[in-house]
C-alpha cells in the first residue's frame, strides 16, 4: 500500500497552484467578461474592461510620480457614511 500524500506535499504547478491576487482577478474579469458590469452606483456604470483601463491609468499615473511598492498614498474618498465615520483614505502599495 502506498503512503498517503498530503495535498501540501504536491509540487506547485499550473494545474494546482495559481496566485490569486486582486490584480489577477481584475485581469481575469476584464478578459472573461469585458462587457459585464463591474461597478454600479446610481446612474454610473462601469464594465470590467473599463474598470481595468481605469485601474491601469491610475497605476501608471502613480508610477510616473515614483509611487511604488511600499509607498503610502492618501486618496480623498467619499462615503455615504462620511458624516458619521471618516472614510478610509490611505492605502499602502
Amino acid at each position: 500500500m502506498a503512503a498517503e500524500r498530503d495535498i501540501d506535499d504536491l509540487p506547485r504547478g499550473g494545474a494546482n497552484y495559481t496566485a490569486r491576487t486582486p490584480l489577477w482577478f481584475l485581469e481575469r474579469a476584464a478578459l472573461a467578461h469585458p462587457a459585464r458590469a463591474s461597478v454600479v452606483h446610481g446612474p454610473v456604470r462601469y464594465t470590467w474592461a473599463a474598470t481595468s483601463r481605469r485601474c491601469r491609468r491610475l497605476a501608471s499615473a502613480l508610477a510616473r510620480r515614483s509611487v511604488g511598492h511600499g509607498s503610502t498614498v492618501r486618496l480623498p474618498l467619499s462615503s455615504p457614511f462620511s458624516d458619521s465615520f471618516p472614510p478610509p483614505s490611505t492605502c499602502s502599495c
